[in-house]
């Protein structure tokens, strides 16, 4: 063990507690895996949490915005954002909304945005919160329009009526919604956000509250989707609270005064709304949302807001710390800043490639002495999100953790792979008006289907955690019957192409051999190619960039491992994953069947012998 692996442990085990897992090997094969520290009671509803801290630190900042590096931020204390909301939930109950009649959110984060999103469920109303993606850069707005077919909305907020207002055109005849806006000039009929939170509360507003319970639908939140309609996961309020609950069981040092973030993750997602913003909100803390995102011509001012908020707890997806990481090692004082109060580095949705954990490691120690925990969690929009937690320093990136206190894993051999199935308080009752989808969601035992597969860091000690092992839709056999996992390679061949891949599609059905489809970082191929003016496709012909893949196959082949560790070709893709195509969520996560499916053409250039085009592997 290093020194600085050692010091992280050490600081491990001040953050969490110490994990108690038992495992039962069943008749059938299966391995059923549970914490065995009993969940504690937890909250009626999300409601309780801000009631609580507006009654209790009520001049305490709960949220931060700014739009600029240069505008100053405005906050939102605990006792203005109750009363926010309760103003909002008496305009709301106004209208007669429901289940049936929900509010739809069109727009990214912002302090409007919590406030309606808040208001909704304060009073037993649903929020969808919806990717702007399908709003913003959807050309057809297909899945916009089933996603309000379904929903019937009764209220549809967008931040600014001219910025949404093809969607909300195109949208038009599918409802009878009343659209606010944080900015409603623009779209005819639109009302001002303003004028619901500058109303007084109704004694309705308290009734109503004190109707919500456990049961109580709090949201629904759209899956990815790649063809067809995105389904609409119930998220109820037992979801969400049991789900803190754990995560301070597993997690006490949240309990502690001044947690501080900044984030940018989507409120249509679950891990930055019902991970990263609950837990700000369950423990009194203070959310500065980030209007960037990593993400060209984005980053700039996530950077800007890093370089002004010091957060104690960090959280981002591989893709974020990978350009965090560039920018840390070009300034000084930034880093110095960054690791100065952090307490530990969080990331989620995908692997943190191994050079990048390694990368972040490094950073801490040059700047503070010592390597910082990182640390991880794994889960769905179905489980609201944690289903494990990491509340341990592993050794290495990938380990997913163990299940979370009230939470069952049960792990059943599907051929060479163990498919990881969920049961407990925080997995969803099912999908909105899809009663045939929901229970096909669900084993006998009540476990809901997952669809991934996990592999144990040591199977004698369940407690050392589990590691993602792939899709177990996604994974394949290659021509010599050998199996190829899709989701351990994918990071694989991410971290040996590094810093030129943005993202992998492996491909090779039925084939030979294993082959790459990559999505460039073009701001790298630039660099490395000195081409910075130059359009995409002559970037990703230059020998150099041509060169430099080759050689990173080389390097992944060496490993060894067999046909299945390895890719022989890759094709680098001049453009970008389609929203509309399903081939890349909010947060920028390939969906690796879709991309495979509309870029049936790129794949035949992988198999054409004579085609110039794809990079090999030097033998």
């Amino acid at each position: 063990m290093t020194a600085a692996t050692a010091h992280r442990q050490a600081s491990a085990q001040a953050l969490f507690a110490a994990p108690d897992i038992v495992a039962e090997r069943k008749p059938d094969g299966s391995i059923w895996l549970k914490s065995a520290t009993p969940l504690q009671p937890f909250a009626r509803c999300v409601g309780d949490w801000l009631e609580q801290w507006a009654r209790d630190t009520p001049d305490t900042f709960f949220l931060a915005e700014r739009s600029s590096a240069d505008a100053p931020w405005t906050k939102l204390t605990y006792r203005e954002a109750l009363r926010r909301v309760r103003a909002a939930g008496a305009w709301i109950l106004a209208q007669g909304m429901s289940a049936e009649r929900p509010l739809v959110i069109l727009s990214d984060n912002s302090i409007d945005h919590a406030v309606f999103m808040l208001a909704a469920m304060h009073v037993g109303v649903p929020a969808a919160p919806v990717s702007p993606a399908y709003s913003l850069v959807s050309k057809d707005f297909d899945k916009l329009k089933s996603m309000v077919a379904l929903l019937d909305p009764g209220a549809i907020y967008v931040s600014s009526a001219r910025m949404f207002a093809p969607a909300l055109s195109a949208i038009a005849p599918l409802h009878t919604a009343i659209v606010v806006a944080g900015d409603p000039d623009g779209f005819d009929n639109a009302i001002a956000f303003s004028s619901l939170t500058a109303a007084a509360e109704t004694p309705d507003v308290t009734r109503a509250f004190a109707g919500v319970g456990h049961d109580t639908i709090a949201k629904f939140l759209f899956t990815s989707g790649s063809t067809g309609t995105p389904k609409a996961v119930i998220n109820t309020q037992r979801m969400l609270t049991s789900n803190q609950a754990a995560k301070i069981q597993t997690w006490p040092f949240l309990g502690e005064p001044n947690l501080t973030t900044l984030d940018w993750l989507p409120w249509s997602h679950t891990f930055g709304a019902n991970h990263n913003f609950n837990c700000v909100l369950r423990n009194g803390g203070t959310l500065y949302i980030d209007s960037g995102k990593p993400a060209p011509g984005l980053f700039a001012l996530s950077l800007a807001n890093l370089r002004d908020v010091i957060p104690t707890v960090y959280f981002n997806v591989p893709r974020g710390y990978d350009m965090l990481i560039a920018a840390l090692r070009e300034d000084d004082e930034l880093r110095r800043r960054f690791f100065s109060q952090v307490k530990l580095l969080f990331y989620a949705g995908a692997a943190l490639p191994q050079n990048l954990w390694e990368a972040l490691e490094a950073l801490s120690i040059a700047t503070v002495g010592h390597a910082v925990p990182m640390v991880s969690s794994w889960g769905s929009t179905e489980t609201a999100p944690l289903a494990t937690d990491c509340h341990f320093q592993a050794p290495r990136s990938g380990n997913i953790g163990v299940p979370i206190p009230g939470t069952e894993i049960k792990l059943v051999p599907t051929g060479d792979k163990l498919e990881a199935r969920v049961r407990g308080p925080n997995v969803t009752p099912g999908y909105w008006k899809a009663p045939e989808q929901t229970a096909k969601a669900f084993d006998a035992d009540g476990f809901y289907l997952m669809g991934d597969a996990m592999i144990f860091a040591d199977a004698a000690r369940p407690e050392l955690g589990l590691f993602f092992d792939g899709r177990v839709a996604e994974d394949f056999k290659l021509t010599s019957g050998t199996w190829v996992s899709v989701g351990t390679l994918r990071i694989a061949g991410i971290a040996a192409l590094a810093p030129l891949a943005q993202d992998i599609v492996v491909a090779g059905h039925d084939k030979d051999d294993v082959r790459f489809l990559v999505f460039p970082n073009i701001p790298a191929c630039r660099a490395l190619a000195k081409l910075p003016d130059a359009d995409v496709a002559e970037v990703l012909r230059a020998s150099v960039i041509r060169d430099a893949v080759a050689q990173g196959l080389a390097r992944l082949k060496a490993k060894g491992g067999g046909s299945s560790s390895f890719a022989t070709r890759a094709l680098l893709l001049a453009d970008l994953p389609s929203v509309d195509g399903g081939e890349i969520t909010d947060k920028g996560y390939i969906n690796q069947r879709a991309v495979q499916s509309r870029r049936a053409p790129d794949l035949a250039r992988l198999d054409d012998d004579g085609c110039g085009d794809w990079i090999g592997c030097p033998a």
